[in-house]
């Protein structure tokens, strides 16, 4: 099976998140830059990946996003804190 990642993006002041699902995270994360694919991460500037975890079955992936979907705004930063904790722009880790 392919690899297949969920991912979070946020703005500069880590204001706002977006979770989303990819099977090529180098590409979605230069769309996002760009501002090509979902409207929201265009209009709110969500071009900084600050979470990711990788999977090896796109239906895990998918059901992980779906989950992180769920949780209150205190949850994810708690997860994404434990993964990074300064908050840093992880992007590079990726090109």
């Amino acid at each position: 099976m392919k690899r297949s990642y969920i991912y979070i993006m946020s703005n500069k002041n880590r204001t706002t998140l977006y979770i989303g699902v990819t099977s090529d995270l180098n590409r979605r994360i230069a769309e996002h830059s760009e501002g090509i694919g979902a409207k929201f991460t265009s209009k709110y500037n969500l071009t900084d990946l600050v979470y990711y975890e990788e999977f090896d079955d796109v239906r895990d992936a998918i059901a992980r996003e779906k989950q992180l979907k769920n949780w209150k705004r205190e949850w994810k930063m708690k997860l994404i804190k434990s993964f990074n904790p300064d908050l840093k722009d992880l992007k590079m880790d990726f090109q």
